[in-house]
Order: C-alpha cells, then sequence, then structure tokens
C-alpha cells in the first residue's frame, strides 16, 4: 500500500507545490507506486485474481492519462516516462 508519506513525496517531486495533487504527472507517478505494489503482492499471490483485476484497470487508468499528457504537452510526457522508467 502507497502510505501517504510516499504519495506527498510524489506531490513533492511531480508537482508545482504540495497541493498540486490533480497534475496528470502526479496522477501517473501515484499510480506507478500503487501498480509496483500490486505487481508484488501478484508475485507472493499468483493465483489472486480480484487484484489482479484491479491492476489491470489501474494499467489502463494511467494508460489514459499518459495518451492525455501526449497530447497536451509532448516534453512533460518525455520526462515522466523517463522519471518512472516506463516503456515507450
Amino acid at each position: 500500500m502507497v502510505t501517504n508519506q510516499r504519495k506527498a513525496a510524489l506531490v513533492e517531486r511531480f508537482g508545482k507545490d504540495t497541493k498540486d495533487s490533480g497534475k496528470p504527472e502526479v496522477q501517473i507517478a501515484i499510480l506507478t507506486e500503487r501498480i509496483a505494489d500490486l505487481t508484488r503482492h501478484l508475485e507472493r499471490h499468483p493465483k489472486d485474481f480480484h487484484t489482479r483485476r484491479g491492476m489491470i484497470m489501474l494499467v489502463a487508468k494511467r494508460r489514459k492519462l499518459l495518451d492525455y499528457l501526449t497530447s497536451r504537452n509532448i516534453e512533460a510526457y518525455r520526462t515522466i516516462i523517463k522519471e518512472l522508467s516506463l516503456r515507450k
């Protein structure tokens, strides 16, 4: 589970200030943390299909945010991909 402290650190790193949690870059970073956490969980519990479905939904949500960022600000997209080590 992503703690509030970790979320605050991500907001501070990718947002303009500590209350800027609405930026697509911040949302993508938080979703990436949650996806990584669920991936570790699924490695230990491979038959947990409810969690797998939830993770797939989070991946789709992150993909939509990345597509939005691509259409609005390609430089921010390239930066976030590089910083979070995402494919593409």
